[in-house]
């Protein structure tokens, strides 16, 4: 079986954001990135499914030369191999080109990648890329099981969860509890430094849209502090000034 996972390069969540350029771009100086969260799951649940049906297990990521460390740590998490398309990842459509063009070529099995990124937290990739190579897809995954060419998923619905069989090839956005994260250990990280990583350069696809200025979210307002055996002014301020009920 050969499994394409496609990952993310985003910002670690406990990192201090701010914006530069007229708050045109992420300013980048001190901020620690990572694998997406959610692209984690679905590289932990790919390296379980290589093991078990054999195969290879190749980790993508649409960015420029910094996002290598992150893909060397998938490498020694689990993956066999990697491709870097060499491009700014400017949105999701583009992304999802470069994707379907490498997945074209690849002749992959299965393609899986985290539900969204935690970074625009669009979760439109997953949608696009089955849309482009005309193969279904699948989000938000948490479960998922290989029996030959076929697949049973269970995924998260409005008020339930649903349980879905269909074939090989398709696209799912991953979640948890899909698997759990895996860490690398001493010898993942040395073997990483010699598998292969590939840089490809980017199809010429047109961006459909633009990030005009970025902002952060509003200061958090004052809070006032009730000792704990004032409850008739907790009551007063949760209804008169709060308007709770």
């Amino acid at each position: 079986m050969k499994i394409l996972v496609c990952i993310t390069h985003v910002p670690d969540t406990t990192s201090r954001i701010a914006f530069t350029d007229n708050h045109t771009a992420l300013d980048k100086s001190g901020v620690q990135f990572v694998i997406g969260p959610y692209d984690d799951y679905a590289l932990a649940r790919a390296v379980e499914l290589r093991d078990q049906t054999g195969g290879k297990l190749t980790v993508l990521n649409v960015g420029e030369a910094e996002t290598d460390p992150t893909l060397r740590k998938a490498l020694a998490i689990g993956a066999d191999e990697a491709i870097r398309v060499n491009a700014f990842p400017t949105d999701s459509y583009f992304v999802a080109r470069q994707i379907a063009h490498v997945a074209q070529s690849g002749n992959y099995d299965l393609i899986l990648m985290g539900r969204e990124s935690i970074d625009f937290n669009g979760g439109m990739v997953h949608g696009m890329v089955g849309e482009l190579l005309g193969i279904p897809s699948v989000s938000p995954v948490m479960k998922l099981d290989i029996q030959g060419s076929q697949a049973t998923v269970v995924r998260e619905i409005e008020g339930g969860k649903e349980t879905l069989e269909l074939a090989l090839p398709f696209v799912a956005g991953c979640q948890e509890p899909i698997a759990e994260w895996k860490i690398p250990n001493m010898r993942g990280i040395m073997s990483a430094r010699t598998k292969p990583l590939q840089v490809v350069e980017a199809t010429p696809e047109d961006s459909l849209t633009k990030a005009v200025s970025f902002s952060l979210p509003p200061a958090k307002g004052a809070v006032k502090l009730i000792d704990k055996d004032n409850v008739g002014e907790l009551v007063n301020l949760l209804k008169n000034e709060a308007k709770v009920f």
